[in-house]
């Protein structure tokens, strides 16, 4: 059987399919899969074997309706597809479903849970939801393929990868610690300031180099932090994705806001301190497979408009950003001190 699976964005939902593939390729080993993703992904998947690539190219080749036929046409010539896999569930993947439906292929699509989502938003539930990676197995449950979840490490960085990501980063004793102070949207960053503090305080406890993580927009931001804290080095900008996932394999620790990166330290199992603001990890984007006490956020008990918003977008109803200015940089110390992690 050949499934084509699609998953396009955003880099931390394409990371959490890294779970469910690898466990579908252990349990299913004669089905071969089409992930349809971005070719910026493709450092994910290095280490899964019967899985084929498929990337878009939504700006030119593949670009509106014509485009997606385009795309529907170009996924046929890979050979026979007898199932799709829609882990995104856009208009995009609405529209190619129909096209593969209308030659008589089936289709599953995968339930996000807005409306349990909207509720937990609005106060009126506090019932933890299903992770996203629990969210997936059930869309490939639906196709009859029940799958339990794999071991990690998920994600494993290749060989060049790793020997790249040395010659940059020359990694020498003490404690690794990653850390990734920023997220795209404002009510998931913690103040700047709190991150300096939180990682001198570290410092001043034990031998720690630090090693920044970030996008291209945040370099200068970055470099600027990064001289703040003694042994600090800014990463961003640097690193390939799969030398990212090759440096981040080896740390200690990451702190990080709820992005990407926390994602990424999860799947490759490196232990992850996330810091939680106007999010929260019932809705379930959480670090995957990390204990609970890993995540550090203002209970809902003590401030009752928090979580506000499912992925960070949008204005603090209160105008005073409360969910991250209480989180003082001594109690995530303090936190990450009675773990037991360094």
């Amino acid at each position: 059987m050949r499934l084509l699976v699609i998953r396009n964005s955003a880099m931390g939902d394409v990371a959490l399919t890294a779970p469910v593939l690898k466990a579908l390729r252990e349990q299913y080993p004669d089905i071969e899969i089409i992930l349809l993703t971005r070719p910026v992904y493709w450092a994910f998947f290095t280490s899964f074997n019967g899985i084929q690539l498929f990337f878009a190219d939504f700006k030119k080749r593949h670009k509106g309706l014509k485009g997606l036929y385009v795309l529907f046409r170009d996924l046929q010539k890979q050979g026979k597809i007898e199932y799709v896999i829609d882990l995104h569930d856009v208009l995009r993947s609405k529209i190619l479903r129909m096209l593969f439906m209308l030659i008589g292929v089936s289709s599953v699509k995968i339930d996000k849970g807005r409306r349990e989502k909207k509720k937990i938003i609005s106060g009126k539930s506090v019932r933890k939801l299903r992770h996203s990676v629990e969210r997936y197995m059930d869309v490939f449950e639906k196709a009859g393929l029940k799958i339990t979840a794999a071991e990690g490490p998920w994600i494993t960085p290749s060989p060049d990868a790793v020997i790249s990501s040395s010659e940059i980063t020359g990694m020498k004793g003490g404690i690794n610690i990653g850390v990734a102070p920023y997220a795209r949207h404002e009510l998931k960053m913690w103040p700047e300031e709190y991150m300096i503090t939180l990682l001198n305080m570290i410092s001043e406890k034990c031998n720690a180099g630090f090693w920044l993580f970030g996008g291209k927009e945040e370099q200068d931001r970055l470099e600027s932090l990064a001289l703040k804290v003694p042994h600090t080095t800014n990463l961003s900008g640097k690193l390939q994705l799969g030398e990212e996932i090759a440096v981040i394999s080896k740390l200690d620790l990451m702190i990080s806001m709820d992005s990407s990166n926390m994602h990424i330290a999860a799947l490759t199992g490196t232990k992850v301190i996330s810091i939680w603001g106007a999010t929260d990890p019932v809705i379930g984007f959480g670090a995957w497979n990390q204990p609970e006490d890993y995540s550090v956020f203002i209970p809902r008990s003590e401030l009752s408009c928090r979580p506000c918003t499912v992925f960070g977008k949008g204005k603090c109803r209160r105008k005073d950003h409360a969910c991250m200015k209480w989180l003082r940089p001594e109690m995530v110390y303090q936190k990450i001190e009675s773990l037991g992690i360094f």
